[in-house]
């Protein structure tokens, strides 16, 4: 079990009915909850690359809780046996976590076949990570681009082999069985195409050759939504694209609760009315207004401009949105700023800022007791809901409502069957260093205000 206390900011829409005592009645009594700061809450905020959050660590370890990691199939794959079976060594993978883990963070993970002039798989440019079994099947052929959108040399799966369409539905099915419940493990970025972003940009589109096929994409949405059901996933928003991509013209895959990511969020032209507004419209196309509520969103600041990472939290905004409208218009749960912390404005405070403006924040807006159990009336005062089970307890004994899905603004009437003074969260999915928290009515003082305590 994992411990949860906090308080944050909360806003006038959450507190316009509470501050009047609740009578008591029926033997319930009221309970002041003094509220404890702990911060950045788990599975929200801004987010760093491994490298970058164990350099910065001293300074920026408490503002962020999560950090970010490109992951390679062929790192965890040996081979294939005679009956099908995959076989793994899941070192590489483990040892990430480990690391991420011991700064009190969790991983966000994206595994990816192509990246342009990336060296990781063997040390040449643009070497794709299909395990290398596959590759050495005779009927398996890759293509090769030699610098697709200025990106660089680029080789590009071969989705006509079955193996590797095999290979990558078991993958994951693999992959969420054996990491489904591990706390380490936040959420799970999934695509084709440069990055696994969806898009295979200054190359042309081969569907079925150098990039899956409608069908295949179709298999693979259904399959993810049947094996990842404990481990947020999301897409990138260039799912949108209908001529290459067929989630949007479907509605049975438009109907799947998955999330969504957007890897060049607040660059110049992001917004309509801004330039050609082509990320917007697909967060439209995609997202139809209301896929934060079951699916994760994020992604990550532009790269456009060298700027944008470094400039994107100044409290006078960048393009004419603020970081925090921003957030809350798209109901970010997380997003990588790796660069912002290399000069600009950002500071570890504003970073702290930036984390708190994302996600979810629960506020206890009533608390009653019997003796013999407790009742809370709870609302959500974040910008999302929060993707993972977590409950309310007393001492050891957990209420059976989840506060998963809590949208914000709404209410959650919860009742614990035990009493004591020790109200808390409960999580099976946060380290044992983390902690998820409330805010609290606890001043009862005639002019109705409410304070704010720190860390």
């Amino acid at each position: 079990m994992r411990r949860i206390f906090l308080t944050l900011a909360f806003c006038a829409t959450c507190l316009c009915a509470c501050s009047q005592k609740i009578v008591e009645s029926a033997g319930w009594r009221d309970v002041v909850l003094q509220p404890h700061d702990t911060g950045v809450q788990p599975m929200t905020g801004l987010v760093l690359w491994p490298d970058e959050a164990r350099n910065r660590n001293a300074q920026y370890g408490k503002t962020i809780q999560l950090e970010f990691s490109y992951c390679l199939p062929c790192k965890v794959v040996t081979g294939r046996a005679d009956d099908g079976t995959i076989l793994y060594d899941w070192s590489w993978f483990e040892n990430l976590l480990a690391d991420v883990a011991g700064r009190g963070h969790q991983l966000i993970a994206r595994f990816r076949y192509e990246y342009p002039s990336g060296r990781d798989v063997d040390g040449n440019r643009g070497t794709t990570a299909v395990p290398q079994y596959i590759k050495q099947l005779p009927d398996y052929k890759e293509t090769y681009a030699a610098n697709p959108g200025g990106d660089g040399p680029t080789w590009y799966a071969d989705w006509s082999n079955a193996e590797l369409q095999r290979f990558t539905l078991q993958f994951y099915a693999d992959f969420a069985q054996r990491y489904a419940k591990d706390p380490r493990l936040a959420f799970v970025e999934v695509g084709f195409g440069h990055w696994a972003e969806y898009h295979i940009y200054g190359s042309t589109y081969n569907l079925g050759h150098n990039f899956p096929s409608m069908e295949f994409q179709k298999r693979f949405f259904e399959h993810l939504d049947t094996v990842m059901c404990d481990i947020p996933w999301a897409v990138s928003i260039d799912a949108s694209s209908a001529g290459h991509s067929p989630v949007t013209t479907d509605a049975q895959l438009m109907a799947l609760q998955f999330g969504l990511f957007d890897d060049s969020f607040m660059h110049k032209n992001h917004e309509i009315g801004s330039g050609d507004g082509y990320n917007e419209q697909c967060w439209n196309k995609i997202g139809r207004g209301t896929r934060w509520q079951t699916g994760v969103c994020g992604g990550e600041i532009s790269y456009y401009s060298d700027n944008d990472q470094r400039n994107f939290l100044n409290p006078s905004g960048m393009y004419g949105h603020t970081w925090a409208d921003q957030a809350a218009k798209y109901h970010i749960t997380f997003m990588i700023a790796n660069d912002a912390p290399h000069g600009g404005v950002a500071t570890p405070d504003l970073f702290r800022a930036g984390s708190i403006a994302t996600g979810y924040r629960f506020v206890v807006k009533q608390c009653q007791t019997n003796g013999q159990a407790t009742r809370l009336l709870v609302c959500n005062d974040g910008v999302a809901p929060l993707y993972r089970d977590a409950y309310f307890a007393v001492g050891g004994v957990r209420s059976e409502t989840s506060l998963k899905g809590l949208l914000p603004g709404q209410e959650l009437r919860i009742e614990i069957p035990a009493a004591g003074s020790d109200i808390h969260i409960e999580s099976d999915y946060i380290l044992p260093s983390q902690s998820i928290g409330f805010a609290s009515l606890f001043d009862f003082s005639p002019n109705g205000r409410y304070q704010e305590t720190g860390e």
